[in-house]
């Protein structure tokens, strides 16, 4: 099966909500005022009380207390906006997932770790908005989910603890496709911006010169991440995933991996709590 027969073959179960249509509907019509986006936002009580606790989260550190939808779409901005609702939806379309707690609970521990990863490094590096990374984090791996429920069985012989031979090579190997493209084409098909699926999409490449500063950021939070959370146990050294030209095409030294891995400590549960609250008691 290529990956776009997986994202048909589960297209009735990973469906986004009708008011994220509408909301997506809207932003892409020029016409649409603030208020329109915010009254479609109210309906849905529990999209409302997340995006207002993820807006005044130390994730943006306003200054003041936005308690309001139309003041978060007016202080964040619309897009800014849209990528929480973005969040939100999508991790409530994937609790349909047949598949055990535990299994959930680590897979979206890691997609957290590597969107606060991708969000601390834009910030560091100076991207404008930096806070719009941390949805490519949060989606990278979502093609995982889609093989899971079609066939579970697959995805244990993609999993691989030798540095040598990394996840992403195996998928190749085993699936025909790496996770990450899989993800591309389900956020493809949920129409989203080809400026998020576009990244997660060439997120394994190797050659980081020929693709934008987004997926390079991609490209080493998610190696970053899966040192501290998967290789936790072994003694590796950053080096062993990331070689100093990569690095150096960004202006990322050492120090910075180590602050990113501290800033991630200290924004985990939080984040957790919002998206993820079964998760964030266990952990």
């Amino acid at each position: 099966m290529t990956a776009e027969e997986y994202v048909k073959e589960t297209s009735e179960i990973f469906v986004l909500s009708d008011s994220f249509i509408r909301i997506r509907e809207l932003i892409d019509d020029e016409t649409s005022t603030i208020d329109d986006i915010s009254d479609v936002i109210l309906i849905d009580p529990a999209l409302s009380g997340a995006i207002l606790k993820l807006a005044n989260s130390p994730f943006f550190n306003y200054p003041g207390k936005i308690d309001t939808i139309s003041k978060a779409v007016l202080v964040l901005g619309i897009t800014e906006v849209y990528n929480l609702v973005i969040a939100y939806f999508t991790t409530e379309a994937f609790k349909k997932v047949n598949a055990e707690q535990q299994y959930l609970d680590n897979f979206w521990l890691k997609s957290v770790d590597c969107a606060l990863l991708m969000k601390f490094l834009g910030s560091q590096l100076g991207i404008a908005h930096s806070e719009r990374l941390f949805i490519l984090g949060l989606l990278h791996n979502l093609g995982e989910l889609v093989v899971h429920q079609v066939t579970a069985e697959q995805l244990q012989y993609c999993e691989s603890l030798d540095i040598k031979v990394l996840p992403w090579v195996k998928q190749q190997d085993v699936l025909g496709f790496t996770l990450g493209q899989c993800s591309a084409q389900l956020l493809k098909q949920w129409h989203l911006p080809y400026s998020i699926f576009s990244p997660i999409r060439d997120q394994d490449t190797e050659n980081l010169v020929q693709h934008n500063t987004e997926t390079q950021i991609l490209y080493v939070a998610k190696r970053i991440m899966y040192k501290n959370q998967v290789l936790k146990e072994q003694d590796v050294e950053y080096s062993d995933l990331l070689t100093q030209e990569q690095l150096a095409l960004l202006g990322i030294d050492d120090d910075m991996l180590d602050s990113a891995l501290d800033y991630c400590d200290l924004e985990r549960l939080g984040i957790l709590s919002i998206l993820n609250p079964s998760r964030s008691m266990l952990y």
